[in-house]
């Protein structure tokens, strides 16, 4: 679909402007829908290589970006009852319990323990323990005692405080740890999971959100970076979808996300795109930020945290244009790079643009898993 036809698509949507009534979720372009871009991106998943991620100090192990995209495919195969897909999803893991074991990362960074996510998502659709345990090995390990190398005194200040001794205050932790708690709440039922990571995302929001809603990269950087907020935004998305209202920080976390939220879409580009620095609009549109923040609007007006007069067309365009960045082999186009943060403007408008980056990859298997899914239940 080119960006002529999908112009004229989003201009018969606002012309229709009753959302669910003209099924604003359900119909799409040819070539556009959940299922078909959705299918599209879990096969090219299932066809790469192992991410492997050899960083200073660290073995070769699965990194957090490959543990995301995993995570979005086997969710798509569970809303699309798609056995086959799932088969071969379970059957990349299945090296990792015996020969490959060696890729399994050390649960001493929250990086690296995020992948206990990966086997919690197996064990709720295969009902196999094995996958269980793993999982549950991770989630437990982030709120123990600090060890290794990378403890600093501060390890022990917060985990003194209740928190987990992986935190550092930088904005993508909470994707990392909210996406593994939120799974073993709901692999076990037990809700202490859940509130260890209420309690954390009330933490990250009173030190680093900022009043518009928005994050900076660092506390000294003062840029609006759109993947480090796309990670705060589908890090509160996924801790809400399975968060009990009655529980004490849901409504300062609800109005956390609603107050980032409000600040997006005003910085929604007319095509539907999100920028690299979000607020900026001489900076470059970046895949991996629209795709997470499709994701967060999309889960929110299904859920009713967002309404849907004011987000409902925003989220479907935010889809539409992304999906105009997907090649012929499945491969999304115009990801930023890995960027550490920098007190420079320039800085972030010269990362390059990659193709095919697993950053880029995983937030478009997530949007489509959320127009799939109905309202949450708690």
């Amino acid at each position: 679909m080119n960006k002529r036809l999908l112009i004229l698509w989003l201009f018969y949507l606002q012309l229709h402007n009753s959302p669910f009534a003209q099924g604003l979720f359900k119909k799409f372009p040819q070539g556009r829908s959940p299922q078909e871009i959705g299918m599209k991106l879990a096969q090219t998943f299932i066809n790469a290589p192992h991410g492997v991620y050899n960083a200073p100090g660290t073995k070769p192990h699965i990194p957090y970006f490959e543990v995301c995209n995993w995570y979005g495919a086997l969710t798509f195969a569970a809303l699309t009852n798609n056995k086959a897909l799932r088969k071969k999803l379970v059957e990349r893991y299945l090296p990792l319990m015996d020969k490959d074991s060696a890729l399994l990362p050390v649960p001493d960074h929250v990086d690296y323990t995020v992948f206990g996510a990966l086997p919690l998502e197996l064990f709720l659709q295969t009902k196999d323990s094995t996958y269980f345990v793993t999982g549950r090995y991770y989630a437990d390990k982030q709120w123990q005692a600090p060890e290794g190398p990378r403890v600093i005194p501060a390890s022990f200040d917060y985990y003194k405080d209740g928190f987990t001794w992986q935190t550092r205050l930088w904005i993508d932790d909470m994707y990392m740890i909210t996406l593994l708690q939120a799974q073993a709440y709901r692999a076990t039922g037990d809700i202490k999971y859940i509130e260890r990571a209420a309690k954390e995302m009330v933490l990250y929001l009173d030190k680093l959100q900022q009043p518009n809603g928005l994050f900076y990269h660092a506390a000294d950087v003062p840029f609006y970076w759109g993947r480090g907020n796309g990670w705060m935004a589908a890090g509160m998305t996924e801790l809400l979808r399975v968060l009990p209202e009655k529980n004490i920080n849901y409504k300062r976390i609800l109005s956390g996300y609603q107050l980032m939220m409000s600040t997006l879409l005003q910085c929604q580009a007319a095509d539907g795109m999100w920028r690299q620095l979000v607020n900026d609009t001489a900076s470059w549109k970046e895949t991996s930020c629209t795709g997470m923040f499709s994701f967060a609007m999309i889960t929110g007006v299904k859920n009713g945290w967002l309404s849907v007069k004011d987000y409902g067309n925003a989220a479907l365009k935010g889809w539409l244009a992304l999906t105009t960045y997907i090649n012929e082999e499945g491969l999304i186009t115009d990801v930023c790079e890995g960027t550490g943060a920098k007190n420079d403007r320039q800085y972030y408008l010269d990362r390059k643009k990659i193709t095919g980056d697993f950053h880029g990859q995983a937030p478009v298997l997530w949007c489509a898993s959320a127009l799939l899914r109905t309202k949450e239940k708690k």
